[in-house]
């Protein structure tokens, strides 16, 4: 656990965390969660909760999702939202590149630079909801609210 806690992408997250004013109060996951659902089960909540980072290549440059683990991201939809010719599933290669975290493990904030960011507007109908904290097994709480604030990005509908 302590090896999990002091990876250099958790203390990113942990450092961006604190810039944005909160409170970073990152848990360990016994296991991987390799989806929303995993990870609602490990931390007792609703999927609904999740906020899941997906990362996508918006013709050519990165566009980070926040995404309510119930939902799927309809790309033809915010392609024509954001007014990009098209909006795909990003490598795992470009998202390392652009975020400086694994696929399974990226988090909304605590990327080498800001990272165009979308908030499935529905996460707002959760008190708290969870996102990834930079590692596998690493997330933190938080709120609609303040991911809004943390990343700067843009509530809208996903799906």
């Amino acid at each position: 656990m302590e090896r999990i806690t002091s990876h250099p992408n958790v203390r990113a997250v942990e450092a961006a965390l604190r810039a944005g004013g909160a409170s970073p109060a990152v848990r360990v996951l016994p296991e991987t969660a390799p989806t929303a659902a995993a990870a609602a089960q490990q931390l007792g909540c609703a999927v609904g909760a999740i906020a899941n980072s997906l990362v996508f290549d918006a013709d050519g440059a990165p566009l980070l999702v926040l995404t309510s683990g119930a939902h799927r991201v309809d790309t033809a939809k915010l392609a024509a939202l954001i007014g990009a010719a098209r909006i795909r599933r990003a490598t795992p290669e470009f998202v390392r590149e652009h975020t400086g975290q694994p696929i399974g493990g990226v988090a909304p904030v605590g990327h080498p630079a800001p990272v165009r960011t979308l908030v499935d507007e529905t996460l707002a109908a959760h008190p708290e909801v969870w996102a990834a904290a930079g590692h596998p097994h690493t997330v933190f709480p938080t709120t609609f609210a303040q991911l809004l604030a943390l990343t700067g990005g843009a509530a809208v509908p996903v799906n």
